[in-house]
């Protein structure tokens, strides 16, 4: 099934649905976490992957639940690598579906 949207980075999240919306600038989120200035510009501009330890700081911050970041980071991967593989994935015949002999 083909898909319209292009998958949402785990850096547009952060810049559509929390910086913009709060007035935080990257300089202020960066001060507030310990996170450094650079790493949140790269992860906003979709050039740097969420870790464990930049999760923890976001969650912490925002008052969100620990992991929340990593689940973004995970999902975006999922639909990038569903989109690079399609047709491999295609010629994948399911366990069920291949005779066990």
């Amino acid at each position: 099934m083909a898909r319209d949207l292009a998958p949402v980075t785990p850096g547009e999240l952060l810049k559509e649905e929390f910086l913009e919306p709060l007035g935080i600038s990257q300089y202020r989120l960066a001060k507030a976490t310990g996170i450094p200035a650079q790493r949140i510009g790269q992860i906003v501009l979709g050039r740097r992957r969420i870790t464990a330890d930049t999760d923890l700081r976001l969650c912490r911050y925002f008052g969100l639940t620990d992991g929340y970041w990593l689940r973004a980071q995970v999902a975006y991967d999922v639909e990038e690598a569903r989109t690079a593989l399609e047709a491999d994935l295609q010629d994948i015949q399911p366990l069920d579906q291949v005779a066990i002999g």
